[in-house]
């Protein structure tokens, strides 16, 4: 679930920062840098539901605003995917709203 979790903050940091006319994000970028597999994966092996919940938070946080917000179709659907993982209250709870926030992400990229 690591590379998952980071797959999200990758696709989130990528809608926030990357311009047509600037080099492509990548995992080893600076920007990556707490949202790193590693990163992720202690909180995974510490069972830390809610610092995972806040990290992917804040990523999406930055992906909504790039999409001017909840007021837009695609803001309004990333918003309640985000709503479903922020639901989660056990590790196991969290794969599915995961998986779905990245498609999603993947899919609007």
């Amino acid at each position: 679930m690591e590379l998952l979790l980071e797959t999200v903050a990758l696709f989130c940091l990528k809608l926030a920062y990357e311009t047509e006319d600037s080099s492509p994000i990548l995992r080893d970028d600076l920007v990556m840098s707490e949202y790193e597999r590693e990163v992720f994966g202690l909180l995974l092996r510490r069972g830390d539901v809610d610092s995972i919940q806040f990290r992917v938070s804040h990523c999406v946080g930055l992906a909504l605003e790039a999409l001017d917000g909840v007021d837009t179709p695609m803001g309004r659907e990333l918003n309640r995917l985000s709503a479903d993982f922020s639901a989660a209250q056990t590790m196991d709870q969290l794969e599915a709203p995961l998986i779905a926030l990245k498609e999603y992400l993947k899919d609007i990229q």
